[in-house]
């Protein structure tokens, strides 16, 4: 596998942009800015359409990055910085990158020797000025391109460094303009409006700006004659990057501790060795009256990104580089500090954390220009300049932004976002972080596209075609596709923990989509449909009955997919009503009985027989009454137990039961402890919240709110109403009134990534008139040992491992299979039980729902909310249709999606790529893509040296190639083997690839 990149040859990289006309290195729709959009912004003295682009960074590495930059909406370009270290010399630890939420990397200057860097500037300069032009694109001169060099005055005042920075001032005597210039020539009747004239005033000058990036430690002299010499010598437009280190070590660990990035890790070292605050301002302030004598532009990049330490092997090494949205507090927190010292006289360009959420206000505040990079880094790629775009062009028509900032910058604005942010949940982590989750395995070498959210459900709902449905209207027809795999919409669109939104990749554009509210919604507007329709239960055509014990959740649905098959069923249930836990325990303020009562008209229907307040003791019983199969199915009844010294706590499922049937019959004094930091203690914490009498209700845990197994939703309503949350405490004693706590503090982590709690030697007491006890509910063994059923060493009994099954024709569903659950896991237990049992009756379940809509999905931009007029169902992205997500977040376009066959098809190009690992952070699969997708390699030793699947040419006139498959086995290929080959998808694919893409075939000769 080759992790250097290959730059395209100019001639191929213009055949490449203007392979079709609507869209250019898979960037659509292509960002036209006319005449009358255009704003009046200038800079360095040059006119700047936009005041807007990629940072220093992957998407400024290579031309096409640049030029795919441009056509998104990209007016101002930070080239990415170029170091005497360079090429083969400069060791970066892959992968690189790590963008999943907030970006982390390793990496901090071109990959390429900075002769190739100065060629690919040039290259893209160059390509800009015509496609301008030719597509109509915005004004050939409205686009600025600003250098970045480092680290040393040693470094930039070598050879190396100068050439680079005068070559690119002046590229008329460089080999590559030539070439480029001449290849425009010979080229004219493919550029339309681009003649000899125009070609002869495309300006050298490709940059007349720098970007200043120093390394952490940089002492205030060195950066100050670097400064000092680009202004003087250089007679550069020059900005320095500032590192977010000028903040002090107590604000930003406050700071970052206050947003919820307590989990980031750092130390004192770069605070104490880099640059001082007090010593920047001085500095700022004679390089600012230099300039000025110099009649060029001086100014501050904010900022550079944040060195944290590596705690969970995020990336390879020991540090590794923050940057994104938890930037973006101490960003604006410098350029606040900033402001105040200067007084508004001092220019300031934005880095850290921009993207479409804050632009407007960046502008407004008088920070510009404005680069992006981890924004861009996420799925949607180039094209999330799309809705920066289309904010700042509604702020410029709606007079919120009039013109370019100029100095005195205002401080209001600035005071607004500090504001703002401190309670924006943009940029306040939540108190608990579920990682995205991802489809197990390594994606298909083919057909790929997967819908994340469906495979994330356990019971695999087939979530976008209902989504499809709600969104055009079709509420029938969405509740029957959700209920032929989920006989609960009401319980599960209510309660359900809906894994299914932590695989939403709309969590990588703006939030998750609502999946269970969206199913809820159908479940309402679809119910009294379904119910009128009145569907005649299944004949009986099985003579086996079927017995259930227990009318929960997993009981309920078990008898659901059974009876619906036209099993002869009779559920069993020892309460005068069904429903389990979700009717007896669960608080009324979480799930109205209606909601349950619907569920139950729905499963009603298919003519199973309930016998209730009737408590089963003896399945043998059963038996002989002529049940050939038995379910049992009768949940977790029993309270966890805890032991400390004094008054025994308060049974949870206690408390719960007489709260939702009888709580005026509840005293339980003025202050109440929960102990526990499940779903359950944040019911019990919320209702005895409600009880009369009741001051203040506490919840005692022995780590932090971050590792407590609660869903987010339940702790954010937990605060809502006021509990108060005593972390890091292990209950001891509870005596007169007061429960006595010893202190802990966390440790390593565990096998599940959860810190340990260590007692310390502190204790402390808290107020507590009743202890409650919510730490995990138990099964009811005492029914399994009296029937002779084996239980395991944790009480739970012992099943098959292909199936539920515990003795010939006895299954468990639900809760007794390994304590406490969700629903949504006893639904997929009564599948699996209904699958086995049809199957041994040679019975069919009836056919899936098939029933779909035209509904387009949505756009794959940001601010997808739902709109005026539109469901939340509008915003989902269609992910069972459609992917392509490798080829989005890839800065070097290395991933095509080829359409074969009428399907898009995904091939790596190993030659641009530099596995930096960005497409396997947000491939839907376990997989990355630049390692398992099939891969074209452009030369015989690349395919040697690598293990992925894929093929490289051998002779491209007489077509013959070496192909490598997932397995490892090696076939040459040539037109006459055709018939013979493994997988004719493949070579199909191949042929798409030599039809639409000959001139990337040749990349490296």
């Amino acid at each position: 596998m080759n992790d250097r990149m290959a730059p395209l040859s100019f001639n191929n990289l213009m055949k490449w942009i203007l392979k079709d006309s609507d869209t250019i290195l898979g960037i659509t729709p292509l960002y036209k800015l006319t005449q009358m959009d255009t704003p009046t912004f200038s800079l360095y003295g040059e006119k700047l359409e936009l005041p807007f682009g990629p940072a220093a960074g992957p998407h400024t590495q290579l031309a096409q990055n640049i030029v795919a930059a441009y056509v998104a909406g990209a007016r101002f370009f930070e080239l990415k910085t170029v170091q005497t270290l360079d090429g083969e010399d400069l060791s970066v630890a892959k992968p690189c990158i790590l963008a999943c939420d907030e970006g982390y990397n390793v990496e901090w200057s071109s990959e390429l020797t900075v002769q190739e860097a100065c060629e690919e500037y040039i290259k893209a300069w160059c390509a800009l000025k015509v496609i301008a032009k030719s597509y109509h694109l915005g004004d050939p001169e409205g686009f600025i391109f600003n250098m970045s060099v480092g680290y040393n005055l040693k470094g930039i005042q070598s050879p190396k460094i100068d050439n680079f920075i005068e070559n690119l001032k002046d590229a008329r005597h460089t080999s590559i303009w030539k070439t480029c210039i001449h290849w425009i020539y010979n080229h004219m009747d493919q550029l339309p409006e681009v003649d000899e004239l125009y070609i002869s005033q495309i300006s050298p000058h490709v940059s007349t700006s720098v970007t200043l990036s120093t390394l952490h430690g940089c002492p205030a002299d060195e950066i100050e004659r670097i400064a000092t010499y680009l202004l003087t010598t250089k007679q550069l437009h020059t900005f320095i990057k500032c590192n977010p280190t000028l903040l002090g070590y107590t604000f930003t660990r406050e700071k970052l501790d206050a947003m919820g990035y307590g989990y980031l890790s750092f130390d004192t070292h770069h605070f104490e060795h880099d640059l001082q605050f007090n010593d920047a301002v001085a500095l700022i302030k004679r390089l600012q009256v230099l300039a000025t004598e110099q009649s060029l532009t001086f100014g501050v990049k904010l900022t550079n990104t944040f060195p944290v330490k590596v705690t969970q092997k995020e990336l390879p090494g020991e540090e590794m580089y923050l940057s994104g949205r938890a930037l973006f507090p101490l960003s604006i927190s410098l350029a606040y500090a900033f402001n105040q010292i200067f007084k508004g006289h001092l220019r300031m360009s934005f880095s850290g954390g921009a993207d479409a959420y804050n632009i407007v206000s960046l502008i407004q505040a008088g920070l510009y220009p404005i680069t992006c990079a981890t924004t861009l880094l996420k799925p949607g790629g180039y094209n999330r300049l799309r809705p920066i775009t289309e904010l700042f062009a509604k702020a410029m028509a709606t007079g919120i932004i009039k013109e370019a900032p100029s100095l005195p910058l205002p401080l209001e604005p600035l005071q607004d976002l500090i504001h703002q942010m401190t309670s924006d949940a943009y940029y306040v982590k939540p108190v608990k972080s579920i990682p995205i989750k991802k489809v197990s395995g390594v994606s298909p070498l083919l057909d790929c596209t997967v819908a994340p959210c469906q495979k994330g459900c356990p019971i695999e709902q087939d979530i976008p075609r209902y989504m499809r449905l709600v969104a055009a209207g079709q509420y029938e027809e969405a509740l029957r596709v959700i209920m032929d795999k989920n006989p609960l919409p009401f319980m599960t669109g209510t309660l359900c923990n809906h894994r299914c939104t932590t695989a939403c990749r709309r969590n990588f554009y703006e939030e998750s989509l609502r999946i269970r509210e969206v199913k809820l919604e159908a479940a309402k507007k679809g119910f009294d449909a379904i119910k009128e329709a009145h569907p005649t239960p299944p004949d009986r055509i099985c003579n086996h009955k079927v017995a259930i014990i227990g009318g929960g959740p997993a009981g309920l649905s078990t008898a659901y997919f059974l009876a619906r098959a036209g099993m002869d069923v009779t559920l069993f249930e020892k309460e005068k009503s069904l429903g389990g836990i979700v009717r007896y325990v669960i608080p009324e303020f979480r799930i109205a009985l209606k909601a349950i009562h619907q569920d139950l008209c729905l499963i009603n229907q298919y003519g199973i027989q309930f016998e209730t307040q009737t408590k089963v003791e003896s399945i043998q019983a059963l038996k002989d009454k002529g049940y050939h199969y038995i379910i049992v199915a009768t949940g977790a009844w029993i309270s966890g137990k805890l032991k400390i010294k004094g008054t025994d706590p308060l049974p949870v499922l206690k408390f719960l039961r007489q709260f939702k049937t009888s709580p005026h019959t509840l005293n339980l004094g003025k202050h109440v402890v929960i102990i526990g930091g499940g779903n359950t203690a944040m019911d019990a914490a919320r209702a005895a919240k409600r009880i009369q009498g009741v001051e203040t209700v506490t919840i005692v845990y022995r780590r932090t709110k971050r590792y407590m197994s609660a869903d987010q939703e339940e702790l954010d309503a937990a605060l809502h109403e006021g509990i108060i949350f005593a972390e890091l405490l292990a209950p001891v004693a509870h005596e007169k009134g007061t429960l006595l706590c010893q202190k802990m503090i966390l440790g390593a982590t565990d096998a599940m990534g959860r810190c340990m709690p260590i007692a310390s030697k502190e204790a402390l007491t808290l107020l507590a008139d009743t202890v409650i006890t919510a730490v995990g509910d138990q099964i009811d063994q005492s029914f399994f040992i009296q029937n002779q059923l084996k239980l395991d060493h944790r009480g739970f009994a012992i099943h098959s491992k292909d199936s539920l099954e515990i003795v010939p024709n006895v299954f468990i569903a639900g809760d007794v299979k390994q304590g406490p659950a969700t629903i949504v896991q006893a639904i997929q237990d009564a599948q699996s039980v209904a699958s086995l049992l049809l199957q041994r009756e040679n019975l069919e379940a009836p056919p899936s729902v098939t029933i779909d809509t035209g509904v387009e999905p949505a756009s794959k931009g940001l601010l997808q909310h739902a709109q005026k007029g539109q469901t939340e169902a509008n915003r989902c992205l269609g992910c069972d249709h459609s992917c392509s997500c490798c080829v989005d977040v890839c800065p070097n376009r290395a991933n095509l999606a080829l359409c074969v066959k009428g399907k898009a098809q995904i091939l790596h190009l190993d030659a641009l790529c530099n596995a930096c690992g960005n497409c396997a952070t947000f491939c839907p699969y376990e997989s990355s893509p630049y390692q398992s997708k099939f891969t074209f390699f452009s030369t015989l030793e690349d395919f040697e040296s690598s293990y992925a699947p894929g093929f490289v040419i051998l002779d491209y006139a007489l077509r013959i190639l070496e192909i490598r498959l997932t397995d490892g086995t090696v076939q040459t290929f040539t037109p006459n083997s055709k018939e013979k080959f493994k997988i004719p998808e493949l070579i199909a694919l191949i042929g798409v690839f030599f039809s639409q893409y000959p001139y990337l075939m040749l990349m490296k000769h």
